[in-house]
Protein backbone atom coordinates (compact mmCIF):
# COMPACT_ATOMS: atom_id res chain seq x y z
CA UNK A 1 0.00 0.00 0.00
CA UNK A 2 0.90 3.74 -1.20
CA UNK A 3 -1.46 5.18 1.51
CA UNK A 4 -0.37 9.25 2.97
CA UNK A 5 0.13 10.05 6.50
CA UNK A 6 -2.05 12.55 8.20
CA UNK A 7 0.30 15.52 9.60
CA UNK A 8 -1.88 17.53 11.42
CA UNK A 9 -3.16 14.45 14.26
CA UNK A 10 -1.91 16.40 17.43
CA UNK A 11 0.73 14.81 19.96
CA UNK A 12 0.64 13.91 23.30
CA UNK A 13 2.87 14.66 26.60
CA UNK A 14 1.57 12.94 29.04
CA UNK A 15 -0.62 14.13 31.61
CA UNK A 16 0.03 17.76 29.76
CA UNK A 17 -2.55 16.91 27.37
CA UNK A 18 -2.64 17.14 23.33
CA UNK A 19 -0.46 19.63 21.33
CA UNK A 20 -0.09 20.71 18.03
CA UNK A 21 2.25 19.01 15.75
CA UNK A 22 4.14 21.94 15.24
CA UNK A 23 5.83 23.79 18.46
CA UNK A 24 7.55 27.45 19.18
CA UNK A 25 11.22 27.20 19.88
CA UNK A 26 12.74 29.79 21.48
CA UNK A 27 16.16 29.59 20.50
CA UNK A 28 16.53 32.97 18.83
CA UNK A 29 14.21 34.79 20.94
CA UNK A 30 16.82 37.87 21.10
CA UNK A 31 14.53 40.59 19.38
CA UNK A 32 12.58 43.07 21.20
CA UNK A 33 9.73 42.64 23.56
CA UNK A 34 7.13 43.80 21.26
CA UNK A 35 8.77 41.44 18.50
CA UNK A 36 9.22 38.61 20.55
CA UNK A 37 5.21 39.35 21.53
CA UNK A 38 4.33 39.28 17.57
CA UNK A 39 6.11 36.24 17.25
CA UNK A 40 5.33 34.17 19.80
CA UNK A 41 1.15 35.53 19.32
CA UNK A 42 1.33 34.39 15.28
CA UNK A 43 2.75 30.83 16.37
CA UNK A 44 0.19 29.82 19.02
CA UNK A 45 -2.44 31.56 16.80
CA UNK A 46 -1.50 28.86 14.27
CA UNK A 47 -1.92 26.38 16.57
CA UNK A 48 2.06 25.74 17.81
CA UNK A 49 0.63 25.57 21.74
CA UNK A 50 3.50 24.22 22.78
CA UNK A 51 6.79 27.16 23.47
CA UNK A 52 10.38 25.40 23.69
CA UNK A 53 13.42 27.08 25.80
CA UNK A 54 16.08 26.42 27.53
CA UNK A 55 18.40 28.00 30.29
CA UNK A 56 21.27 28.45 27.81
CA UNK A 57 19.40 30.25 25.06
CA UNK A 58 20.56 33.73 24.94
CA UNK A 59 24.64 33.06 24.32
CA UNK A 60 24.06 33.63 20.65
CA UNK A 61 21.81 34.64 17.83
CA UNK A 62 22.26 37.89 18.98
CA UNK A 63 21.67 37.42 22.88
CA UNK A 64 23.94 38.69 26.09
CA UNK A 65 23.83 36.55 28.62
CA UNK A 66 23.12 32.95 29.42
CA UNK A 67 18.97 32.62 30.13
CA UNK A 68 18.43 35.83 28.62
CA UNK A 69 15.82 34.39 26.09
CA UNK A 70 13.74 32.61 29.22
CA UNK A 71 14.15 35.85 30.32
CA UNK A 72 12.27 36.99 27.06
CA UNK A 73 9.92 34.64 27.29
CA UNK A 74 9.52 35.67 30.90
CA UNK A 75 8.52 39.26 29.93
CA UNK A 76 5.94 38.05 27.25
CA UNK A 77 4.20 36.24 29.28
CA UNK A 78 4.11 39.17 31.93
CA UNK A 79 2.57 41.49 28.99
CA UNK A 80 0.22 39.17 28.23
CA UNK A 81 -1.29 37.50 31.35
CA UNK A 82 -3.98 35.32 29.26
CA UNK A 83 -0.96 33.53 27.11
CA UNK A 84 0.42 31.33 30.43
CA UNK A 85 -3.30 29.27 30.55
CA UNK A 86 -3.03 28.51 26.50
CA UNK A 87 0.39 27.24 26.36
CA UNK A 88 2.53 24.26 27.02
CA UNK A 89 5.68 25.79 28.92
CA UNK A 90 9.03 23.48 28.31
CA UNK A 91 12.53 24.60 29.23
CA UNK A 92 15.35 22.44 28.99
CA UNK A 93 18.70 22.61 31.90
CA UNK A 94 21.87 20.90 32.23
CA UNK A 95 24.34 22.66 30.23
CA UNK A 96 27.03 25.11 31.77
CA UNK A 97 29.36 27.05 29.59
CA UNK A 98 32.78 25.92 30.17
CA UNK A 99 32.00 22.74 32.58
CA UNK A 100 30.30 21.59 30.33
CA UNK A 101 27.56 19.80 31.83
CA UNK A 102 25.59 18.92 35.16
CA UNK A 103 22.66 16.93 35.73
CA UNK A 104 23.41 16.22 39.68
CA UNK A 105 20.65 16.37 41.38
CA UNK A 106 21.47 19.64 43.38
CA UNK A 107 22.09 21.37 40.28
CA UNK A 108 19.09 20.10 38.24
CA UNK A 109 17.37 21.27 41.05
CA UNK A 110 18.65 24.44 41.35
CA UNK A 111 18.55 24.93 37.68
CA UNK A 112 15.19 24.59 37.66
CA UNK A 113 14.61 27.19 39.82
CA UNK A 114 16.20 29.49 38.12
CA UNK A 115 14.53 28.91 35.05
CA UNK A 116 11.39 29.75 36.99
CA UNK A 117 12.61 33.13 38.14
CA UNK A 118 13.63 33.83 34.70
CA UNK A 119 10.26 32.86 33.02
CA UNK A 120 8.41 34.55 36.03
CA UNK A 121 5.91 31.08 36.29
CA UNK A 122 5.43 29.27 39.61
CA UNK A 123 5.81 25.54 37.25
CA UNK A 124 6.66 24.70 33.76
CA UNK A 125 4.78 21.95 31.97
CA UNK A 126 7.33 20.11 30.43
CA UNK A 127 11.35 19.90 32.29
CA UNK A 128 14.45 17.99 30.16
CA UNK A 129 17.56 18.04 30.30
CA UNK A 130 19.53 19.32 27.72
CA UNK A 131 22.02 17.05 26.93
CA UNK A 132 23.75 13.85 28.43
CA UNK A 133 25.76 14.51 31.43
CA UNK A 134 28.15 10.93 31.29
CA UNK A 135 29.24 11.27 35.01
CA UNK A 136 25.66 11.68 36.67
CA UNK A 137 24.03 8.40 37.15
CA UNK A 138 20.51 7.85 36.25
CA UNK A 139 19.16 7.58 39.65
CA UNK A 140 20.14 11.12 40.88
CA UNK A 141 18.73 12.16 38.15
CA UNK A 142 15.20 10.66 38.64
CA UNK A 143 15.68 11.98 41.99
CA UNK A 144 16.24 15.69 41.19
CA UNK A 145 13.13 15.18 39.07
CA UNK A 146 10.63 13.58 41.73
CA UNK A 147 12.16 16.21 43.90
CA UNK A 148 10.64 18.54 41.21
CA UNK A 149 7.36 17.28 40.77
CA UNK A 150 6.57 16.86 44.52
CA UNK A 151 7.23 20.35 45.27
CA UNK A 152 4.52 21.06 41.86
CA UNK A 153 7.74 23.21 40.06
CA UNK A 154 7.32 20.67 37.53
CA UNK A 155 4.24 18.73 35.84
CA UNK A 156 6.42 15.98 33.11
CA UNK A 157 10.54 15.73 32.27
CA UNK A 158 12.01 14.52 29.09
CA UNK A 159 15.43 14.51 28.01
CA UNK A 160 17.09 16.31 24.73
CA UNK A 161 20.26 14.68 23.30
CA UNK A 162 19.94 11.20 24.89
CA UNK A 163 20.81 8.13 23.16
CA UNK A 164 18.37 5.22 22.99
CA UNK A 165 19.74 3.26 26.18
CA UNK A 166 20.08 6.21 27.89
CA UNK A 167 16.95 7.12 27.99
CA UNK A 168 16.03 3.66 29.03
CA UNK A 169 18.35 3.70 32.09
CA UNK A 170 16.51 7.01 33.71
CA UNK A 171 12.98 5.63 32.64
CA UNK A 172 14.19 2.35 34.70
CA UNK A 173 14.42 4.73 37.76
CA UNK A 174 11.50 7.11 37.45
CA UNK A 175 8.44 6.60 39.19
CA UNK A 176 6.16 8.34 36.55
CA UNK A 177 8.50 7.34 33.34
CA UNK A 178 9.55 10.49 30.78
CA UNK A 179 7.32 11.76 28.38
CA UNK A 180 9.41 12.90 26.23
CA UNK A 181 12.99 13.09 24.05
CA UNK A 182 14.32 16.14 21.42
CA UNK A 183 16.66 14.32 19.26
CA UNK A 184 17.81 16.30 15.89
CA UNK A 185 15.86 15.22 13.03
CA UNK A 186 15.32 16.53 9.73
CA UNK A 187 15.56 15.55 5.70
CA UNK A 188 18.90 15.51 6.28
CA UNK A 189 19.52 14.09 9.46
CA UNK A 190 17.79 10.51 9.78
CA UNK A 191 19.90 9.23 12.67
CA UNK A 192 16.28 9.05 14.94
CA UNK A 193 14.90 6.45 12.67
CA UNK A 194 18.30 4.07 12.62
CA UNK A 195 19.71 4.50 15.80
CA UNK A 196 16.45 3.48 17.87
CA UNK A 197 15.48 6.29 18.95
CA UNK A 198 11.93 6.70 17.04
CA UNK A 199 11.60 2.73 17.92
CA UNK A 200 12.23 3.63 21.55
CA UNK A 201 9.47 6.14 21.39
CA UNK A 202 6.96 4.23 20.33
CA UNK A 203 7.82 1.20 22.49
CA UNK A 204 7.66 3.46 25.53
CA UNK A 205 4.81 6.42 24.26
CA UNK A 206 7.72 8.87 24.03
CA UNK A 207 6.80 12.09 21.85
CA UNK A 208 9.75 13.36 19.75
CA UNK A 209 10.61 16.67 19.94
CA UNK A 210 12.64 17.36 16.85
CA UNK A 211 15.05 20.22 16.77
CA UNK A 212 16.79 21.88 13.66
CA UNK A 213 14.17 20.41 11.41
CA UNK A 214 15.20 22.47 8.65
CA UNK A 215 18.82 21.52 9.06
CA UNK A 216 19.68 24.84 10.78
CA UNK A 217 17.78 26.63 7.34
CA UNK A 218 20.01 24.68 4.91
CA UNK A 219 16.72 23.08 3.51
CA UNK A 220 15.42 26.35 3.33
CA UNK A 221 18.45 27.70 1.91
CA UNK A 222 19.99 24.68 -0.22
CA UNK A 223 23.67 25.47 1.27
CA UNK A 224 25.34 22.02 2.13
CA UNK A 225 22.55 20.13 1.34
CA UNK A 226 22.75 17.81 -1.55
CA UNK A 227 21.70 18.98 -4.64
CA UNK A 228 19.50 15.83 -5.03
CA UNK A 229 17.69 16.21 -1.81
CA UNK A 230 17.07 20.07 -2.61
CA UNK A 231 15.24 18.86 -6.29
CA UNK A 232 12.96 16.06 -4.60
CA UNK A 233 11.81 18.98 -2.07
CA UNK A 234 11.45 21.26 -4.58
CA UNK A 235 9.64 18.95 -6.96
CA UNK A 236 7.88 18.11 -4.20
CA UNK A 237 6.57 21.76 -3.00
CA UNK A 238 5.48 22.93 -6.90
CA UNK A 239 2.86 19.86 -6.46
CA UNK A 240 1.88 20.62 -3.14
CA UNK A 241 1.79 24.87 -3.98
CA UNK A 242 4.01 24.98 -0.86
CA UNK A 243 6.96 26.12 -0.49
CA UNK A 244 10.56 24.15 -0.15
CA UNK A 245 10.57 24.29 3.66
CA UNK A 246 7.09 23.25 4.29
CA UNK A 247 7.84 20.01 2.21
CA UNK A 248 11.14 19.28 4.53
CA UNK A 249 8.59 20.01 7.69
CA UNK A 250 6.00 17.77 6.25
CA UNK A 251 8.58 15.08 6.16
CA UNK A 252 9.70 15.24 9.71
CA UNK A 253 5.93 15.21 10.69
CA UNK A 254 5.23 12.13 8.69
CA UNK A 255 6.99 9.44 11.13
CA UNK A 256 4.73 6.72 13.37
CA UNK A 257 6.32 7.84 16.28
CA UNK A 258 4.87 11.22 15.47
CA UNK A 259 7.53 13.82 16.02
CA UNK A 260 6.56 17.48 16.78
CA UNK A 261 8.82 20.06 14.45
CA UNK A 262 10.05 22.75 16.56
CA UNK A 263 10.29 25.85 14.73
CA UNK A 264 12.32 28.80 15.32
CA UNK A 265 11.63 31.44 12.52
CA UNK A 266 11.41 34.80 13.95
CA UNK A 267 9.46 36.14 11.07
CA UNK A 268 5.58 36.22 11.71
CA UNK A 269 4.80 35.27 8.00
CA UNK A 270 7.58 32.61 7.49
CA UNK A 271 5.34 31.03 10.65
CA UNK A 272 2.35 31.04 8.52
CA UNK A 273 3.93 29.54 5.60
CA UNK A 274 5.48 26.70 7.81
CA UNK A 275 2.19 25.80 9.26
CA UNK A 276 0.97 24.26 5.59
CA UNK A 277 3.32 21.60 6.53
CA UNK A 278 0.57 19.79 8.92
CA UNK A 279 -2.09 20.05 5.22
CA UNK A 280 0.78 18.10 3.39
CA UNK A 281 0.38 13.95 3.18
CA UNK A 282 3.18 12.62 1.80
CA UNK A 283 3.18 8.83 0.27
CA UNK A 284 5.72 6.59 1.21
CA UNK A 285 7.22 6.64 -2.52
CA UNK A 286 7.49 10.61 -1.50
CA UNK A 287 9.00 9.90 1.95
CA UNK A 288 11.42 6.94 0.61
CA UNK A 289 12.26 8.80 -2.62
CA UNK A 290 13.09 12.21 0.18
CA UNK A 291 15.64 9.59 2.42
CA UNK A 292 17.22 8.31 -0.97
CA UNK A 293 18.09 11.69 -2.27
CA UNK A 294 19.21 12.81 1.50
CA UNK A 295 22.04 9.20 1.59
CA UNK A 296 22.51 9.86 -2.11
CA UNK A 297 22.16 6.24 -2.89
CA UNK A 298 19.56 3.67 -3.31
CA UNK A 299 18.03 1.90 -0.45
CA UNK A 300 18.99 -1.83 -0.06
Amino acid sequence: MNEAREPSTPRTLGSLGQVGPLSFGCWRLTGSDSANSRVISAAIDTGMNLVDNADVYGLDWGGTHFGACEEALGRVLAAMPGLRNKIVLATKGGIIPGVPYDSSSRYLIKACEASLSRLGVDHVDLYQIHRPDHYAHPQEIATAFESLRSRGLVREFGVSNYTPSQISALNSFMEQGLVSVQPQFSANHLDPMRDGTFDLCQESSLTPLAWSPLAGGALATGVGIRSELIAILDDLAIRESVTRSAVAIAFVLAHPAQPVAIIGTQNVTRIGELSRSTKISLSRTDLYNIIQASDGGPLP
